[in-house]
């Protein structure tokens, strides 16, 4: 069977985004330019994790209770399984796409080109929802603390230039802008939930969170949604393949040094939260201001400055998480250009190798959801957000449970290849928990959308109808246009192996 494998081999080199890297021609992307470092970066960055502990985790302790910490810890072993499929997939099928390319190896270009279209759509969906958030937290930042009254989307729209300007700059650039960004995110809820077991939490150090009654809290599986939407964006270290030292060792060893992170990272410092406040009433706090809970807590066991300087850093971490976001996504675009799947003009790259025409149409689709908001005097937290970012964690989930299906097929196809025995139960499990996943997530929507039934109906549907319209889009080219047909997947220049 033929498999893809565009990727040139690079010298070893596991290091952070630093160091030579090969001066790309138009049109590709920059080699050598990214090590283990650089791509960890890249992915925890786009997870957001002060966002996800101070802005998302307090919502989850309303509903879930105190075994709320649980829920990203149980998400990020099922996405380690789902890692450990996927990962074995990528030494045999190496073309840069990611979901892309490995769906359209196993279950055929039609629905390779469905998936793109869904990742497309589910990433910009992510990075562009953010802005809401970046807009909403910009203008209390500067109203309360300094009092200056900004207009939510001039934030926004200054966030937007801001990310183009960076990654027009290279991906290694990026890079570094990111692992600072994120080290200070991580370092101030290090130091937070240290200084809360020093001393001894509001009600001692206690493990309710552990216990039987609080897993069996009815609204702890309501909540299981938030846990995966934590880890969004952690497969798009395949798309750092051809900017990758050593990708073959580079491209795992992020992924599982990502998933592991993110998964005692976030469990611990939720559990922090719920021992600062008190498991007895963690859930009234809760109720009473979700979005300043974590905030006031810094304040009172480190005092005001750490509260001032979380402020300032949920900013910075929903820039990173801009940042690294649009990166994936010009990625996507691109890969999809070099295809002939969009308009050859998004494969150019500029010196710098960066996908800067790809970036250019992200910039602007998301200024035109920034602005549509804007005018029709939409709120940047309660729509903006949670409308445009719910399609989002949908279409990634349903994304991942097909590529388990394409790790089985692949594998099934290919018995002579070489893999471990794990493989394809991973898949299997993986699949059927992201399967029940995606379905509490649709069947508890209001949870994520605060909408009616009229928006939740539009959200689910936009997921279904992006899928559609590539699956039929790639069977009229397989008749109209078949030279683009074959490239679809990066597979046009298959070796047998």
């Amino acid at each position: 069977m033929g498999l893809t494998d565009t990727t040139p081999t690079e010298p070893a080199d596991v290091g952070g985004a630093s160091g030579a890297s090969a001066a790309p021609a138009t049109g590709s992307l920059r080699t050598n330019a990214l090590g283990t470092g650089g791509i960890v970066f890249m992915v925890i960055s786009a997870a957001a994790p002060l966002t996800i502990v101070a802005g998302i985790a307090p919502l989850a302790i309303l509903i879930g209770g105190i075994a709320a910490p649980l829920v990203y810890t149980v998400a990020g072993i099922v996405l380690g399984i789902f890692a450990v499929a996927f990962m074995a997939m990528t030494k045999y099928v190496r073309a840069l796409g990611g979901f892309y390319t490995y769906i359209s190896e196993a279950l055929g270009k039609a629905v390779g080109l469905a998936s793109s279209f869904v990742a497309l759509f589910s990433y910009n969906a992510l990075q562009i929802g953010l802005y809401g958030l970046l807009g909403a937290q910009g203008h209390d930042l500067l109203k309360n603390e300094f009092g200056i009254d900004v207009p939510w989307w001039a934030i926004a729209i200054v966030g937007v230039l801001a990310v183009f300007f960076v990654a027009y700059r290279g991906v290694d650039v990026g890079a570094k802008v990111l692992g600072v960004l994120l080290s200070c995110e991580a370092l101030i809820l290090v130091i937070f939930a240290v200084a809360v077991l020093v001393q001894g939490g509001a009600e001692g150090i206690t493990f309710g969170t552990f216990s039987w009654d609080a897993l069996l809290n009815p609204g702890l599986l309501g909540i299981f949604g938030f846990g995966f939407a934590a880890f969004m964006g952690f497969e798009s270290t395949t798309l750092y393949r051809e900017e990758a030292r050593n990708p073959e060792k580079t491209i795992p060893r992020a992924t599982y040094i990502s998933v592991a992170f993110m998964a005692i990272f976030y469990g611990f410092v939720v559990w922090a939260v719920i021992v600062a406040v008190g498991e007895s009433h963690v859930q009234e706090a809760a109720s009473k201001d979700a979005a300043g809970l974590v905030f006031a807590q810094a304040g009172h066991y480190l005092g005001p400055w750490a509260e001032l300087t979380m402020y300032l850093l949920v900013i910075t971490s929903v820039y990173a998480s801009q940042l690294a976001f649009h990166n994936a996504i010009n990625r996507y675009t691109f890969s999809l250009a070099r295809d002939g799947a969009l308009p050859r003009i998004l494969h150019r790259t500029n010196r710098a190798g960066s996908p800067w025409m790809s970036g250019l149409l992200q910039t602007a689709i998301a200024l035109v959801v920034i602005v549509f908001f804007a005018a029709i005097g939409g709120d940047p937290y309660l729509q903006l957000l949670l409308w445009v970012n719910s399609p989002g964690v949908l279409g990634v989930i349903a994304l991942q449970i097909i590529t388990c299906v394409a790790v089985v097929v692949f594998f099934a196809r290919n018995r002579s290849l070489p893999r471990k025995w794990y493989v394809i139960p991973s898949a299997v499990v993986a699949g059927l928990a992201m399967l029940a996943v995606l379905y509490i997530l649709c069947a508890n929507l209001d949870l994520l959308t605060a909408g009616g039934p009229v928006v939740n109906a539009i959200i689910l549907a936009s997921v279904a109808l992006v899928f559609v319209v590539g699956l039929v889009l790639a069977l009229v080219w397989k008749r109209t246009r078949p030279g683009v047909y074959q490239r679809i997947g990066g597979a046009s220049e298959a070796a047998d192996v």
